[in-house]
């Protein structure tokens, strides 16, 4: 199937996401498309699916105009999209997943034909050596896995052109390299493939044809032989460095002392297991593992977000187990959360508001018990030019922004003051690779301004890229702490739990 997006333009409001794009897809190839974060990629597949009426322009499928009501009229010409964060139903098995919303019946009774789901499932799967079975339940998989279910739902409704949104962005490096041979087996089946992704790496791999859009335009095409740093400079208009530029650490005394630290949650499971580690002034410890392995609990302990069951952790030779979330910040503690909406940000408070949450009622941001409006706005106006926090104003609210600038007011807010030690998950989730860039640079000042710090990233590039050390988290333990030029598969299996190695 050809796929053409003539003169796609949706608006919100004054905003336009998709300024009059034009975009070709051939039967048989892998079309990614590139661009910052808020540039419009997602938008337009939400077009593309049903999801959205563009408000002007048409889509054509083999020549033919294609007026969408829904995704169920896109499923039906052909389409199928597997969206970043899965539409899979956890209790139900894969087979039951799959026929889900469009169920087929058997006998006089028209009951589920749950065997023609099973037959589809193992047809599809033996096809492209998936390797799922139809009567596993959802929930006990994988990620990995469970993302080729969301895979064979779309091939199982006859999909001749698949949209990946980010489809890598929860795997392990085997899984991602599993991912891109399906990718591959599925183009060369003829398949259709629209590939969003900021992973310039994976593009290279797979890619045929590359669409870069900026600021909901398309600024270029490229083939897969352009360099990363040609790419990046198409993605956001101007050059960019893809390489972390760091001088050997040069670690100092012990900041934060971790011993035997569990958590249990309010169901009775261990999330984290007799967890011990160290971190110096002048050093970058990563934290390394598919998400879901006990880093969010690490991290929210060391805050004092949740409680321990075992176990301290020392700051400065000051213990922090059991202070309150305040106190913690304020004995030298910066923290960046893994979810900015819920835990970074009141989305109803001003930017300016947001930047001092912790330090409102501090010099020079208020005296007694008044606010100073000024400085908190002339402060705010800094930070927003300084992190390139795209907005209109600091008046406007945090929620009115996009997720990755949300992500540049918290990263603002808590490396814009002396700090002991930096604590920060996935601190370039949703980033562009132009901001990307600004926020390493400003890791690796932290690091040689003396401050110990802990990244916990599933990207495994990021880690390589800042670490020092890597300690390598899988349910609820650290398997290893390893030097950063351990190499990637390694990494991946240490990641599985397949693999580990002695405390670097």
């Amino acid at each position: 199937m050809r796929l053409e997006l003539k003169g796609i333009t949706k608006r919100f409001g004054t905003f336009t996401a998709n300024d009059a794009i034009d975009l070709v897809v051939e039967s048989g190839t892998v079309h990614a498309l590139l661009g910052e974060n808020g540039a419009g990629k997602s938008t337009l597949m939400n077009v593309l699916f049903g999801l959205y009426d563009a408000d002007e322009g048409q889509i054509l499928l083999d020549g033919a105009p294609a007026d969408f009501d829904g995704p169920g009229d896109a499923m039906a010409a052909g389409i199928g999209m597997v969206h970043q964060h899965f539409m899979l139903v956890p209790p139900f098995s894969v087979a039951e997943n799959v026929m889900l919303g469009h169920e087929q019946v058997t006998g006089p009774a028209k009951l589920l034909d749950i065997d023609a789901a099973r037959a589809k499932v193992k047809e599809i799967s033996d096809r492209f050596k998936f390797d799922v079975d139809p009567d596993a339940i959802i929930e006990d998989l994988p990620v990995g896995a469970q993302q080729r279910v969301e895979i064979i739902k779309a091939l199982s409704r006859d999909a001749k052109v698949l949209i990946l949104d980010e489809p890598t962005a929860v795997l392990t490096p085997q899984e991602t390299d599993e991912l891109l041979a399906i990718v591959k087996d599925l183009r060369d089946s003829g398949t259709a493939v629209v590939l969003i992704t900021h992973k310039l790496r994976e593009v290279q791999a797979v890619a045929d044809t590359i669409t870069v859009i900026r600021r909901g335009k398309v600024v270029g095409t490229a083939a897969p032989t352009a360099s990363q740093e040609e790419l990046a400079s198409l993605m956001v208009g101007r050059d960019v460095s893809m390489t972390v530029d760091k001088t050997p650490a040069k670690p100092g005394k012990v900041v934060l002392r971790v011993d035997d630290m569990s958590v249990v949650d309010p169901e009775g499971i261990a999330r984290l297991k007799h967890v011990s580690f160290d971190v110096r002034a002048g050093e970058i410890l990563a934290i390394a593992g598919v998400q879901g392995n006990g880093q969010t609990e690490l991290t929210e302990a060391l805050l004092g977000v949740i409680p321990t069951t075992s176990g301290i952790a020392l700051l400065d030779n000051e213990i922090i187990t059991g202070m309150s979330i305040k106190d913690v910040l304020m004995s030298g503690m910066g923290f960046v959360p893994e979810d900015r909406t819920e835990d970074g940000l009141v989305a109803d408070f001003t930017i300016a508001n947001n930047l001092i949450l912790d330090l409102h009622d501090k010099e020079p941001y208020s005296k007694g018990l008044a606010l100073r409006p000024k400085v908190i706005e002339e402060q705010a106006v800094r930070h927003v030019e300084q992190f390139d926090i795209r907005t209109t104003s600091v008046e406007a609210t945090a929620g009115s922004l996009s997720g990755g600038n949300q992500q540049k007011v918290v990263l603002a807010r808590e490396l814009s003051r002396s700090l002991k030690l930096l604590i920060a998950s996935q601190p370039t989730r949703g980033l562009d690779v132009g901001s990307i860039e600004f926020v390493h640079k400003r890791i690796i000042a932290e690091r040689d301004a003396g401050a110990a710090v802990i990244i916990v990233s599933s990207e495994l590039d990021e880690v390589l890229a800042l670490a020092d050390r890597i300690a390598v988290m899988y349910h609820g333990q650290i398997v290893g702490i390893v030097p950063p030029d351990t190499d990637r598969d390694t990494l991946g299996l240490m990641m599985a739990g397949a693999h580990t190695e002695e405390a670097a």
